[in-house]
């Protein structure tokens, strides 16, 4: 399924297939003041429908997280990384697609405090 998905004023917008079957609420330093819930897939599956130079980065601590956000609103719909075996990952956060029922969708809590 393709979802469409955007930040608050529309400035950073893309697309991702998939189908959401639960997403993550991290509380580590970002993700708990971000409120982010965060579903994760191949890089691959995220098409970004704006130029890549017109989104802010931001990365923190070991820097090996890119937190992409928009540089008008402020939001921040997805981020991107690898994951354990080194495959490319986006970081989607469910909050910023269209058409989403949240109260549907499981989310587990991860201990980011921790790591």
């Amino acid at each position: 399924m393709k979802h469409k998905g955007s930040c608050h004023c529309g400035k950073v917008a893309f697309e991702v297939e998939g189908e959401i079957d639960g997403a993550m609420a991290c509380n580590c330093s970002i993700c708990q003041r971000k409120g982010s819930l965060l579903w994760f897939v191949p890089r691959s599956q995220l098409k970004l429908l704006t130029p890549e130079d017109q989104i802010s980065t931001y990365s923190f601590n070991k820097h090996q997280i890119k937190h992409r956000f928009c540089p008008t609103c402020g939001m921040h719909p997805y981020g991107e990384g690898t994951d354990p075996k080194g495959n490319a990952m986006a970081a989607i956060n469910i909050r910023c697609l269209e058409d989403i029922d949240l109260k549907a969708i499981p989310i587990q809590d991860f201990d980011g405090k921790s790591i």
